[in-house]
């Protein structure tokens, strides 16, 4: 079984930057390499929702809110995939995720927003 972890999150300031990093466990790291690989979002009380998408084969697919502020990224070296966020927003506070292959996912990592 694959296991995905985020790490990154953190206290973050309107306007501010922050990257997360999404690796699997190191019997499975290929599969961050090879998967589609998605990060999603859930505040309390919503829905998950998807922020950013890898394919397979480097097709990248940004929700809404996401175009034009956050870059999703892999790295085949690393064995990670990144989501960068800029311009950080009130409503970008909450925990992100990493799934792969739609079916592995992680614990969550929090992004915290200071004021």
């Amino acid at each position: 079984q694959v296991h995905v972890q985020e790490s990154g999150g953190g206290l973050v300031q309107p306007g501010g930057s922050l990257i997360l990093s999404c690796a699997a466990s190191e019997a499975s790291e290929s599969i961050v390499s090879d998967a589609a690989i998605g990060w999603y979002r859930q505040a309390p009380g919503k829905q998950r929702e998807l922020v950013a998408l890898v394919s397979r084969l480097g097709r990248h697919d940004y929700a809404d809110f996401a175009q034009g502020r956050f870059i999703i990224s892999r790295d085949n070296v690393e064995k990670r995939v990144y989501l960068m966020m800029n311009d950080l927003l009130v409503e970008d506070a909450t925990v992100y995720y990493c799934v792969a292959s739609g079916i592995d996912w992680g614990q969550g990592t929090q992004v915290t927003g200071s004021s």
